[in-house]
């Protein structure tokens, strides 16, 4: 977003709208505002009412600049209380979502999307909100059923993605067995081949980069290798022309995490490796693109190369993301046969993530790197 959104000269026109702030959720000395705006996804956009200091607007997910404009118009009506029952209704669905209140969010989008015509024009923003809160809330076959209605009426704009992507997890997510699962899987693949049959450059290319990986995720469990690897290959071509077109460096590091889920799913991680190792020295203060090359030499099996990159990762690194550094490096012990090295590490990860302020620890990290420790045996 920074690197490709923010700088785009459209939004000049809100700069006397909106004061700007960029929170860096990782920062311990930020708990505060992350307490007070809990953050689900990153990233996550929210316009908040200066006068009371809450969410009036959130968008979870990247966006366009046309998309953003959207979002920063939606969001100013809603602060300022435009009149009408449709204009306050969406207000308060818009302020609960922002809350975190998903469920009840879900409803008032629900009924709102029910009783207004198909040219309502927030109908597509409050559509993929609709989605993300039905998805959080684990409200899979509603949330497959909408996106799969909805599909046809957002094709051609850039909210086709969102819609086929979404409506695709939690398709594969519902109960193996329920009766309208295949049909369902079925119509949302077909949804998500048709956006990526072309070029779209009005869709944010890391909402394009999640389709992929959703489709390559339905391929594999129907079983269809050849499919999975043809979706996985075209994944990481498109990755890789959108990094070529970046003019910057930050322009073309922004697809590295994406490249490389890509080249580990196609069990090509030592592709990522010269992307990874320019992006350090673009970035020598920043603690991703160590951290990365840490992931791919552990798929490698490349043991002390991944230690020596981890080393250079957790030097810099901090706050929640720093957790997942410690279970990178307990694996990269763990391969190379050193069990007693990385039970200590997991301890040391355990430690460090209780050791966080309240709004950026997360208790089911928690206790999957406690059942993790458990697994892990050392012989005496």
């Amino acid at each position: 977003m920074r690197a490709f959104v923010f700088s785009d000269p459209a939004l000049q026109r809100h700069a006397g709208q909106f004061v700007w702030l960029s929170i860096n959720t990782e920062k311990a000395s930020n708990a505060a505002t992350l307490a007070k705006y809990p953050v689900q996804v990153w990233p996550s956009f929210y316009v908040i009412d200066p006068k009371t200091e809450t969410i009036a607007l959130r968008w979870a997910g990247g966006a366009t600049a046309p998309q953003l404009e959207k979002i920063l118009d939606d969001g100013s009506r809603s602060v300022h209380g435009s009149k009408g029952s449709l204009a306050e209704r969406l207000s308060r669905a818009d302020r609960l979502f922002g809350e975190g209140k998903n469920g009840e969010a879900a409803k008032e989008y629900q009924a709102l999307l029910k009783e207004t015509p198909a040219t309502w024009p927030a109908r597509r923003r409050v559509t993929e909100s609709l989605l993300f809160a039905l998805q959080v809330t684990k409200q899979f076959e509603p949330c497959a059923v909408t996106a799969r209605d909805a599909f046809s009426s957002v094709s051609e704009t850039s909210s086709a993605a969102n819609v086929a992507g979404i409506g695709l997890d939690c398709a594969l997510r519902m109960p193996a067995g329920a009766p309208s699962r295949p049909g369902l899987v079925s119509a949302l693949a077909a949804d998500a081949r048709q956006v990526l049959a072309k070029r779209r450059p009005d869709i944010a290319a890391d909402d394009i980069s999640s389709l992929y990986e959703t489709l390559a995720q339905e391929r594999e469990e129907a079983k269809d290798e050849a499919g999975r690897r043809q979706v996985l290959s075209s994944w990481a071509s498109f990755l890789e022309g959108e990094a070529a077109r970046g003019a910057t460096p930050e322009a073309r590091s922004v697809f590295d995490p994406h490249r490389l889920s890509a080249y580990i799913d196609l069990g090509e991680p030592e592709r990522a490796i010269p992307m990874l190792e320019q992006s350090e020295r673009d970035f020598p203060e920043d603690y991703n693109p160590p951290a990365r090359l840490a992931v791919a030499y552990r798929a490698m099996k490349r043991w002390d190369d991944g230690l020596a990159a981890s080393d250079r990762a957790m030097a810099k690194a901090y706050g929640p993301r720093k957790i997942g550094m410690f279970q990178v490096r307990a694996d990269l012990y763990a391969g190379k046969g050193d069990a007693a090295a990385a039970r200590r590490t997991l301890e040391e990860g355990i430690t460090y993530a209780e050791s966080l302020p309240a709004p950026q620890q997360n208790a089911r990290t928690i206790a999957a790197l406690k059942k993790k420790l458990e697994g892990t045996k050392v012989e005496r």
